[in-house]
């Protein structure tokens, strides 16, 4: 494996190939369908399509290749989570809904994960041409690890200066959290239908914060890195930690409700607001 900082820098420029390669024929598919994919339902709800599944085996293939040591844990295939130091997590299509639908905001998602704890992220949004990565050392003492940050397309992003809630700023939720939002909530609500981006946009400063009702594993993984990167603040709302994953355990069907706000006290702020 070399030194590892030539490690990560091997690890991003993976990512950002492979997304680039997957992406590049999931745009295809989407823009050829427009709206008329065909979809079955899976157990849990969600759509699932063809190219989710062909997005899914191709990048599970091409990170055994590049990384044979390291487990992989994806959203369409196996759901335990490997022994060992190093595991990438997938999402193939994080949006599939929009996807399916025509809706042109969905992406692919990869992390990293070292002894559990995600180190880094890496976002396409294949119809925005946005690119997102981030590192987090958090606690999982991962080696040669670059400095905590975040970026889209090369620039660096963070949370923002703090400034007083008012009726101009958003707030993003998923269609499992919108019946939480009481009738005269003072600030504009988004909601987009993308579990990644919901949460990226309070790494980006463009919302006040983002409400996730049932997130997995697989829509977490990246996000927590980059956002983590960006200096946000993760308000757990199940009696347990997302992180860290434990070797063995089924992570299928174990939601990660949260809230994510760019400081500390908007957690408190909003648990005033809403029934969390």
């Amino acid at each position: 494996m070399g030194s590892m900082a030539g490690f990560w820098d091997e690890v991003l420029a993976f990512a950002a190939a492979v997304t680039t390669t997957v992406g590049d024929r999931l745009l295809a598919d989407f823009e050829g369908a427009m709206g008329g994919q065909r979809t079955e339902e899976k157990a849990d709800g969600s759509l699932l399509t063809r190219s989710d599944q062909w997005a899914d085996q191709t990048l599970v293939a091409a990170i055994a290749a590049r990384f044979p040591d390291h487990g992989i844990l994806s959203e369409e295939g196996s759901h335990l989570f490997p022994a060992g130091d190093w595991c990438w997590v997938i999402d193939p299509i994080d949006g599939t809904t929009n996807f399916a639908r025509g809706i042109p905001l969905w992406g692919i998602s990869l992390g990293l994960l070292y002894r559990g704890w995600p180190v880094f992220g890496y976002l396409y949004f294949p119809p925005t041409r946005q690119r997102f990565h981030g590192f987090w050392a958090g606690a999982s003492g991962a080696p040669d690890l670059p400095p905590d940050g975040a970026f889209c397309n090369g620039r660096a992003i963070a949370v923002p200066p703090a400034e007083e809630p008012n009726g101009n700023h958003t707030f993003s939720v998923c269609t499992r959290s919108v019946s939480q939002l009481p009738p005269k909530f003072p600030h504009k609500v988004r909601m987009l239908g993308v579990s990644t981006y919901n949460l990226l946009t309070v790494a980006m400063g463009a919302t006040l914060g983002a409400l996730e009702a049932n997130p997995k594993v697989w829509d977490l993984s990246a996000i927590w890195a980059i956002a983590h990167g960006a200096g946000v603040t993760w308000v757990p709302l199940e009696n347990y930690a997302p992180f860290p994953l434990v070797a063995g355990q089924d992570y299928g069907s174990r939601p990660n409700r949260c809230l994510v706000v760019p400081r500390v006290e908007l957690g408190d702020y909003f648990h005033d607001l809403l029934p969390l």
